[in-house]
């Protein structure tokens, strides 16, 4: 599965540099999770002793959203860079890719697709494009709900998940993945399904919905503030365009979102050297920032930028955000 970058446009940079800025370490990764999981733990405990109390609300929001940021777990983890250990990312992707509902084995070739061909929609498709070029602004704007999702089952991640336990695969597997990865994917979504299941039957058997609200339902209730972060990745931006500074941003944002965020903020310099580690983003933004736009300043100025382009583009599929490419 190795990415395919040779057509696209790459700034030059001291091969030595970037050695050093791709070398890993398993520190940091470890303390990112202790303190993602300790603070997603603590947050789950107050909701639980306050249950019954309005501010059990409050608790349950900051738990699922902490647990809707999984996905950014998962998206180092998948692209080996947060530990240097491959053990360590092999079990700490397959964890994070069950809280984020992405089977593990299907996600890691369509994601490896989508850094291949992102945003392309002649000849190999990136399906990752449907949540960056949304043609429904209601249903667009449901994202920012809690609970939203709901309302459309069939579009559930859950749902290809469920398909693919009983052998109907979606559409991206078979432009994205060989035929004998198949029989993993069937099988890894068979226990996503039986755990979910054994989840479901034990809050029936015991009268209570909390197992269901702090296994099953979090990425639901959790998900507004994470979608505000993770869909300023290449919103509204061109397609078909063999440079990443057309179509995909990065932008400044406070440090607790960064953090849960995994530093993906710098998701333009993310796309052209994906195998540095993201805690050496910024460094890499340093070396290469006069040939890459600026960075939004924050993400107040994204969205007043951002968000005409989308709703020009709902009515006009060949409009798109154009950004200011440096000339030198």
């Amino acid at each position: 599965m190795k990415l395919d970058l040779n057509n696209w446009y790459k700034p030059e940079i001291d091969r030595k540099k970037l050695k050093e800025l791709s070398k890993r370490r398993d520190w940091p990764a470890l303390l990112h999770f202790i303190i993602y999981f300790g603070t997603l733990i603590t947050s789950g405990y107050l909701a639980y002793i306050t249950r019954g109390n309005w501010i059990s609300i409050l608790f349950f929001f900051i738990y699922g959203t902490i647990y809707s940021f999984s996905v950014s777990n998962w998206h180092e983890t998948v692209h080996r860079t947060a530990f240097k250990s491959r053990w360590l990312n092999g079990l700490f992707y397959h964890i994070t890719s069950f809280m984020a509902d992405f089977e593990g084995f299907r996600w890691r070739w369509s994601h490896t697709f989508h850094h291949s061909y992102t945003l392309q929609t002649k000849d190999d498709y990136d399906h990752e494009i449907q949540i960056t070029r949304p043609t429904d602004l209601i249903a667009f704007y449901l994202n920012f709900i809690p609970f939203a999702d709901l309302l459309f089952p069939h579009k559930l991640i859950k749902y290809e998940v469920i398909k693919h336990s009983l052998g109907i695969f979606s559409p991206v597997v078979k432009i994205t993945a060989p035929e004998n990865e198949k029989k993993k994917m069937l099988w890894n979504s068979r226990l996503y399904v039986l755990i979910w299941s054994i989840v479901i039957i034990f809050s029936i058997y015991n009268q209570t919905i909390l197992p269901i609200l702090y296994i099953i339902l979090p990425t639901y209730y959790g998900k507004p503030l994470w979608f505000l972060v993770n869909v300023t990745q290449h919103l509204g931006a061109a397609l078909d365009a063999k440079d990443h500074r057309e179509n995909t941003y990065s932008l400044k944002i406070n440090p607790i979102f960064s953090f849960y965020y995994w530093h993906m903020e710098y998701h333009l310099e993310h796309h052209m050297f994906p195998m540095v580690p993201s805690y050496n983003l910024k460094k890499l933004q340093n070396i290469i920032k006069d040939k890459i736009p600026k960075p939004f300043p924050s993400l107040f100025i994204f969205y007043k930028e951002i968000l005409p382009a989308v709703i020009k583009q709902a009515n006009n599929p060949d409009y798109y955000y154009k950004t200011k490419i440096p000339s030198k």
